[in-house]
């Protein structure tokens, strides 16, 4: 790092390129003050700021500090500085520290110098856009939106309905990092509301609504690099439990007749390694669909007898896995509990529990910035209602309803502690397991996320997808979801299978079904979801030809667990996701840098699921520096061109890299 005085102003370079370009005309700091307005309806949240100020800082005065600069800002000579930046470099990371003269400034703009070639990716779980170059992306986690694209149907219905549309940036995990295709990496250490907006040709601007305790930057040779320093700076996930290796997790939600529906896959053959039954707890109707009760017990009367068939399936090498959320429904029996505990959020203007309506019932939000109440949710909820009643693991659904306006045990603002509550809510799921001495062991899948979840959540799920072909909700947003996510250190990530959200007449096709099951196949986790609407949606046991298919994918999961095994435990060692985007192992391809419907399933099998209806042949680009076979013809590829290709059912676009050490078991899928 060096930071280099000129024509008035300042240039920071990083690794001989110049990232911040700092002149009198042209600053590269702003301040100011806002005022947000922010309204919450079931997750989704309109948010509107009144900029009562901008000012653009000027001039600039440096000293140094030992090995480290100080910058003093200032909107002009004559006035005093109103930010300093002490800027350092250690162990091949180098920090920003702003700091504000007066603490009324909530504001703070920063720009960073772009090129007009360059792409950039990360911002958390994107779903529609993996190269975020020309757009503004907003940080704040919420319900991404049914739909998520303000030129269709469905979200039109679904906005006009509870403004739940949603649109290409809202997510449940978003994060102030990117990743240049400069070979950088940004991160902004903030929980704040933040923005990052790369419409403008020259520069980059990052918007927080708080004073960030810091900007990390890190330079490295190579992209990989680049992940294992940000998987160094988050935390890592261990190794997938080997139990999940032997198949697929099957989803039912149809009470004790769940068990008897199981052994209609297992007549299939399929490979099966758990069933997942998310209403162990019960269920309640809705308007939306089946919903679940939130009140996190066995339910006898929905699974009598669950407590002994829970042993009998493990038995026989199924896990059983259940649903949790960080909620407590009031009509529940551990609401009162937490209530006269004062384990609850509270209400800004009453010494009484917040509560929230989720859709036809309420609920009130353990605080787990109080630890008395995370150590009993701990505890007596996850501990002894679930992992000593014998569940292998568990949906940990939600984490992205915290409103703004809440009275929270530790005094943090509502609007700091919002973006901080996906990774409050991994971290005490991950405490529980650990505490029973069962990490690796327990798997449990999360779908909000911040900086910091990737230490505590050993499996990302894409949450809650339209079930459909569409790109911003459908099932191209899930390889989106997981290459963006991935980068950032989050190396497990799966989806359910079919997609979940069924509204407006839109409902799942056999075919959506099997494309899906095809993708999922080369996925760290292969699980299915009858959805929030089972009874109007195809089910994978309800068509022969459909859980056949189905079973001979889950076969080919398994046949490739030697492989996932490997990069299961690379994963845990260096940070690297099992889904990959073609430009990690092939950089100097410049043509791989936008590609979002195709990955690499660890560094020697590429993926290009189908992700429209009626599809039968597929061209696929395939990476320069390497000779490629399709695994199902056998046919041969040179790189850096497009390869057509047959894609029938049963038979997604896959190549595998020439020269593996994993060859023969690649060659060995065409006649499974």
């Amino acid at each position: 790092m060096r930071l280099v005085e000129k024509d008035g102003g300042f240039d920071l370079v990083l690794a001989g390129r110049t990232l911040v370009r700092h002149r009198p005309n042209a600053p590269f700091a702003f301040v100011g003050r806002g005022e947000p307005d922010i309204q919450m309806g079931r997750g989704h949240f309109g948010i509107e700021d009144y900029v009562s100020a901008r000012v653009p800082l000027a001039h600039a005065t440096f000293a140094q500090d030992g090995d480290a600069w100080v910058v003093a800002l200032a909107a002009s000579a004559s006035e005093p500085a109103a930010l300093s930046l002490r800027i350092a470099s250690h162990a091949g990371q180098t920090t920003l520290t702003p700091k504000a003269a007066d603490a009324s400034i909530n504001r703070l703009w920063l720009r960073f110098e772009a090129e007009p070639d360059e792409h950039i990716w990360g911002g958390g779980e994107q779903m529609s856009y993996f190269d975020l170059r020309g757009r503004r992306f907003p940080l704040w986690t919420s319900e991404p939106g049914v739909g998520r694209d303000k030129s269709t149907l469905i979200t039109f219905q679904a906005d006009q309905r509870n403004h739940g549309g949603g649109d290409y940036y809202t997510t449940y995990f978003p994060q102030p990092t990117y990743i240049s295709s400069a070979h950088y990496a940004l991160h902004v250490e903030t929980t704040a509301y933040s923005v990052f907006d790369f419409r403008h040709a020259g520069f980059h601007e990052i918007e927080t609504w708080a004073i960030p305790d810091e900007i990390a930057l890190w330079a490295r040779g190579s992209f990989i690099d680049i992940v294992r320093a940000l998987s160094d700076r988050f935390g890592r996930q261990p190794p997938l439990p080997q139990w999940v290796l032997k198949g697929a997790i099957v989803g039912l939600k149809d009470g004790d007749n769940s068990f008897t529906r199981l052994e209609t896959f297992a007549a299939a053959d399929t490979a099966i390694s758990g069933i997942w039954c998310e209403d162990w707890v019960g269920v309640r109707e809705t308007s939306f669909g089946k919903r679940l009760f939130w009140d996190w017990k066995w339910n006898p009367e929905r699974y009598p007898g669950l407590d002994s068939k829970i042993g009998e399936l493990e038995a026989d090498g199924v896990r059983f896995l259940g649903y949790i959320n960080p909620y407590l429904c009031i009509d529940g029996s551990l609401y009162p509990v937490a209530a006269e505990a004062g384990y609850l959020v509270k209400r800004l203007d009453a010494d009484e529990p917040y509560v929230v309506d989720f859709g036809e019932f309420e609920s009130g939000m353990v605080d787990f910035t109080n630890p008395d109440a995370a150590a009993w949710f701990e505890e007596a909820v996850i501990g002894r209602n679930m992992l000593d009643f014998g569940l292998s693991g568990w949906m940990a659904d939600f984490g992205e309803y915290l409103p703004a306006d809440v009275r929270l045990h530790n005094g943090q603002d509502g609007m700091l502690a919002h973006n901080a509550w996906p990774t409050l809510w991994g971290e005490v799921n991950a405490r529980a397991v650990a505490a029973r001495g069962k990490t690796g062991e327990i798997l449990f899948f999360m779908r909000s996320g911040f900086t910091g979840v990737q230490r505590h959540c050993p499996l990302l799920w894409a949450g809650d997808q339209s079930v459909d072909f569409t790109r911003h909700d459908g099932l191209p947003s899930v390889v989106c979801a997981a290459l963006s996510s991935g980068l950032l250190g989050n190396a497990f990530h799966h989806s359910d299978i079919g997609g979940y959200t069924s509204l407006f007449g839109n409902v799942r096709t056999a075919e959506l079904l099997q494309r899906w099951t095809e993708m999922a196949a080369f996925t760290a986790v292969m699980r299915s979801h009858e959805g929030n609407r089972p009874a109007q949606n195809l089910q994978l046991d309800q068509d022969p030809e459909v859980l056949a298919h189905f079973a001979r994918m889950t076969r080919i999961y398994r046949h490739l667990s030697p492989y996932l095994d490997a990069l299961s435990q690379e994963a845990a060692a260096t940070g690297l996701p099992v889904q990959r985007p073609l430009f990690l192992h092939f950089e100097d391809d410049r043509k791989t840098y936008d590609i979002q419907t195709a990955y690499l399933y660890g560094p020697d099998l590429l993926i290009a699921p189908v992700m429209a209806p009626e599809v039968r042949e597929a061209s696929v680009y395939l990476p320069a520096g390497a000779r490629w076979t399709h695994v199902w013809s056998g046919q041969s590829f040179d790189g850096g061109a497009e390869a057509s290709v047959a894609a029938p059912l049963g038979q997604p676009p896959v190549f595998a890299r020439q020269g593996s050490a994993h060859g023969s078991l690649f060659d060995a899928l065409a006649s499974l």
